[in-house]
């Protein structure tokens, strides 16, 4: 239920700010308005804007196809609803403190998109199910190999720094992600190890 409300919720937010700079200017991870205004809350806004239509659409498409398994396992686990949510706030600021404490002090930084949250769930799911097929533009990959191509990739191209993509985010998301499951329940760890020496594609 509260990926579908997180998924409305950041459509909705994200295609007014289309229209609204004045909305847009508000929610954006901006670091002098922290700094100076003390307006904290940037840190979880940002995560409902986006750039255009379709960063929109691949963060959400990716929630929805992984979220709802997390969040019901979430559920299961702890046996309690909110949890998933406080996973996937969490997630909003820890996945942009390492860009934000990089930019503390720079007034040209902005930041924007769920993408360290989703990246998140995505890694959650993983560490449960490392040998389901993810799509990747349409082509199907065991979802442990998409995950060391995309880590891979984002530390190349954090390093590199050659798009207007944060990737920082996307590794420091992906990370809390694994960490927050293991923290949950450990017992993970060994599920992750047993699921990875017995390969089931699909599953």
């Amino acid at each position: 239920m509260f990926t579908l409300i997180l998924i409305a919720v950041t459509a909705l937010v994200s295609w007014m700010a289309f229209s609204n700079k004045k909305l847009a200017d508000r929610l954006i991870l901006w670091p002098p308005a922290i700094d100076r205004h003390k307006q904290y809350d940037r840190l979880v806004t940002y995560g409902f804007l986006h750039a255009d239509f379709s960063h929109l659409l691949f963060n959400m498409v990716t929630l929805f196809f992984f979220g709802r398994p997390i969040e019901a396992l979430m559920g299961r686990l702890t046996g309690h609803w909110w949890v998933f949510p406080l996973f996937y706030l969490a997630a909003l600021v820890v996945s942009i403190l390492p860009s934000y404490l990089k930019n503390q002090k720079n007034p040209n930084y902005l930041s924007l998109g769920a993408s360290g949250a989703v990246s998140a769930v995505l890694f959650a799911f993983i560490l449960v199910s490392p040998w389901s097929l993810i799509f990747v533009l349409f082509i199907p990959a065991p979802a442990i190999l998409y995950a060391l191509f995309y880590v891979g990739y984002s530390i190349w191209m954090d390093k590199k720094g050659a798009d207007n993509v944060n990737h920082s985010a996307h590794l420091a998301g992906a990370a809390f992600g694994v960490m927050f499951m293991l923290f949950m329940s450990p017992d993970l760890l060994q599920h992750f190890m047993t699921s990875l020496m017995n390969p089931s594609f699909g599953r």
